[in-house]
């Protein structure tokens, strides 16, 4: 029988996404859960296994119509092995087989590999950074991950552990990150610090959805935090320009929804204090395929590691 679907799943801090895709990367269904609701290892495993159980059956498949299972993840992960190294923002899960435990279970081939990686791979192939050959993609959310593309492949490091520019210290002195760092980017932007200094401004509880429409309308508090975040983000992209010397810079994830105000400061910013010949050539674009980036990621690491 053909294989005709891919099942991609993309795990982070706030929501488990688990999709049903064809072998062109359209997603034909898809699940979104909590994560938070599933605090031990165990139970987020059960409940990954559940979902993917779930979609296969309510579009009336066998497991002989799937190619096989991609996972996103949110930290250091040896894709080769399969094995978790651990997740900054979720507690337990040091040193776990993930791609053994599920094929055990699912009876499917299992490919795991970091979600911001997998967000760099679907923008490279799909995205806003097709055409380009050295890219440098981060997403940003309850973490702050990246993936760089050099030549047209995918780097992945040394043990597979590359492109945590969500754990580059931007300071010498500073908040303790959930990695163990201190001074780390994400301390600094992502969602959890972002909502805490908006709530300090406003007084009150506010969504990152409604601080990025403030910003919009012109209020000058929202837009305080956005510059904020714009230049603490720049800080570390102006590092990256200077060391990889890419063609691009893919930015998503919730926090890229700030927009204008976001984007036009760090496009300023990195032309001002990146070296003259890189920040001449480097390109700033927003991610296309948005939350369905690492979706799509998942799938593209799973037809790319049958074809191996």
């Amino acid at each position: 029988m053909v294989k005709k679907f891919i099942v991609g799943i993309d795990l982070g801090g706030t929501n488990l996404k688990v999709a049903l895709l064809d072998l062109r990367y359209q997603i034909k269904d898809r699940e979104v859960l909590n994560t938070q609701k599933f605090i031990k290892k165990e139970n987020l495993i059960c409940a990954i296994i559940d979902s993917i159980n779930k979609i296969i059956e309510n579009n009336n498949l066998s497991r002989a119509d799937i190619l096989g299972i991609g996972l996103g993840l949110p930290g250091p992960i040896d894709y080769e092995r399969g094995v978790v190294h651990f997740f900054p923002n979720i507690p337990g899960w040091k040193g776990v087989n993930l791609k053994t435990i599920l094929e055990r279970r699912l009876r499917l081939p299992v490919f795991v590999d970091n979600d911001a990686k997998l967000m760099s791979l679907a923008e490279y192939k799909l995205g806003a950074a097709k055409g380009s050959r050295n890219a440098v993609c981060i997403t940003l959310g309850t973490g702050v991950g990246g993936g760089i593309i050099i030549n047209g492949h995918l780097y992945r490091g040394f043990c597979n552990a590359s492109g945590e520019i969500g754990h580059m210290p931007i300071n010498e002195k500073g908040p303790r990150c959930n990695c163990g760092g201190r001074a780390c980017l994400e301390t600094y932007i992502g969602n959890n610090r972002i909502l805490k200094e908006a709530r300090r401004m406003f007084r009150r509880d506010i969504t990152l959805e409604e601080l990025s429409c403030l910003a919009r309308k012109q209020n000058r508090q929202a837009q305080t935090i956005w510059l904020k975040i714009a230049r603490r983000l720049a800080v570390a992209l102006v590092g990256a320009v200077n060391l990889l010397n890419p063609d691009c810079i893919v930015i998503g994830g919730g926090v890229a929804g700030a927009g204008k105000i976001l984007f036009d400061n760090i496009r300023k910013i990195i032309a001002r204090h990146a070296m003259s010949v890189q920040a001449r050539h480097v390109k700033v674009f927003k991610a296309k395929l948005g939350n369905n980036a690492g979706l799509i990621g998942a799938a593209i690491l799973v037809k790319e590691g049958i074809k191996q």
